[in-house]
């Protein structure tokens, strides 16, 4: 069986703190850190031999990853980063306190911001200090890439490539692996292994720390069963397509 692990990293700062974080590269609280050991304990107890792991550019999906890999004794893993894992970009309301800005602009505007499929936040002030283009790991972007605001939609749109040109090529050829990533990013890959719609994937749930292990027949790319490890914990799942 050919297996892929997603997990959504542990509790953040900003996660505690209620702030819109995105592109912004805060650590882990340290239940975020036990939240890892655990998703690592889960991974392992299920036998699976991973051949490799993927995670963003952002530490607290990396070092979620580096506390599971640990946990399972695969440090030795070769891993890779992509800035098309990142978190989705929050544009104007990065940093900012989610309760304060709903008071602010209303909670149902919060709402589209946050939960619409394809409107995303106002973008950022380009002369932010969270503008990614003064971040020297984004250097080799272009300014089209670089993006001051993303719906979920367009988070998709980054995450398409590279799950079709890194991913699945691994997947198909029998490879089983781990994403350590963010709840937007995931929520796009999730999408694209179930076929939700625009308007479904935005009801979807994925909690922090807890593996979302999809099996596949050998050498194919249509999930067999998909579930959480942690059942306390699991959010409800869109259906896997028949067929």
């Amino acid at each position: 069986m050919t297996r892929l692990a997603l997990i959504r990293h542990g509790q953040s700062e900003w996660n505690l703190e209620n702030r819109f974080t995105g592109w912004v590269d805060v650590d882990l609280t340290g239940r975020g850190r036990a939240e890892a050991a655990k998703a690592g304990a889960l991974l392992k107890a299920t036998g699976a031999e991973f051949s490799a792991a993927h995670t963003s550019v952002l530490k607290r999906a990396i070092r979620t990853l580096w506390i599971a890999l640990d946990e399972m004794d695969l440090l030795w893993l070769p891993v890779t980063n992509s800035w098309r894992l990142n978190e989705r970009h929050y544009g104007g309301l990065t940093g900012l306190n989610k309760q304060e800005t709903a008071e602010r602009h209303g909670a149902e505007q919060v709402k589209i911001w946050r939960r619409s499929y394809d409107t995303p936040p106002p973008p950022l002030d380009p002369a932010s200090p969270y503008n990614p283009a003064k971040d020297r790991r984004y250097a080799g972007l272009s300014s089209g890439e670089l993006p001051l605001t993303e719906s979920l939609k367009s988070t998709l749109a980054r995450v398409e490539p590279y799950w079709r040109d890194t991913l699945a090529p691994r997947l198909s050829a029998g490879e089983s692996l781990i994403v350590a990533a963010h709840g937007n990013s995931l929520r796009a890959l999730v999408k694209l292994l179930l076929d939700v719609s625009g308007n479904d994937i935005v009801g979807v749930e994925i909690p922090t720390g807890n593996p979302l292990l999809f099996d596949f027949e050998p050498r194919s790319l249509r999930p067999k069963a998909v579930r959480y490890l942690d059942e306390d914990r699991a959010e409800k799942l869109p259906p896997v397509p028949a067929g």
